[in-house]
């Protein structure tokens, strides 16, 4: 969990943040996967959080402590859980006068097994955060968890292990092979 001394303030931030924003870019190369053409997801963890925040407290000049510990409050829930990965899944639309019919093409993507990791013959299923899809319409941003069960983390910790994304839903259908610099990174992230 972060907490305020993690954070720079936003002077310090300022100093570093040209050489900062670029490793984190860097960085969550290797932590994002395009699944077809309308879904990416990103895996967060304390680096990608941290600097969500920081960015937050830089956009928004944030130099009290009680807006502060409200961001953290907020970020930190998107936080990887135990045994578990998270991630920001966003359902991108590149013409502006498409994204309604886009964007209704996936309500009820929220509800149901419908993204999971392959490991062989084991199937890890999202979570997806509650209240970020209606009845009638559904948000282009979600965050998801992945929680594994010990036989799955094992099995997620083999390096040698083929581990594909995949979503399944409606006539949406895609899957990637996680590259080995992601495996690694996620393997990262459970072993915290």
């Amino acid at each position: 969990m972060l907490k305020r001394s993690d954070l720079m303030n936003i002077i310090e931030y300022e100093k570093v943040r040209k050489e900062y924003r670029k490793d984190i870019i860097l960085y969550k190369k290797n932590r994002r996967i395009k699944l077809g053409p309308n879904i990416t997801i990103t895996f967060e963890n304390m680096k990608t959080i941290k600097f969500q925040i920081q960015e937050m407290m830089r956009a928004e000049r944030m130099v009290h402590d009680h807006q502060i510990q409200e961001e953290l409050d907020i970020y930190n829930s998107l936080l990887p859980p135990k045994n578990g990965l998270s991630a920001t899944l966003f359902i991108e639309v590149t013409e502006q006068t498409k994204i309604k019919k886009v964007l209704n093409q996936f309500i009820g993507l929220t509800k149901g097994n419908n993204l999971f990791f392959q490991i062989n013959d084991e199937k890890v299923f999202s979570q997806f955060e509650k209240g970020r899809e209606e009845k009638d319409k559904i948000s282009s941003v979600h965050y998801i968890s992945f929680i594994l069960d010990e036989v799955a983390k094992q099995k997620f910790l083999d390096k040698s292990r083929e581990i594909s994304l995949c979503v399944s839903y409606n006539n949406y259908e895609f899957s990637e092979l996680i590259s080995s610099e992601m495996h690694l990174s996620l393997v990262d992230d459970l072993n915290l």
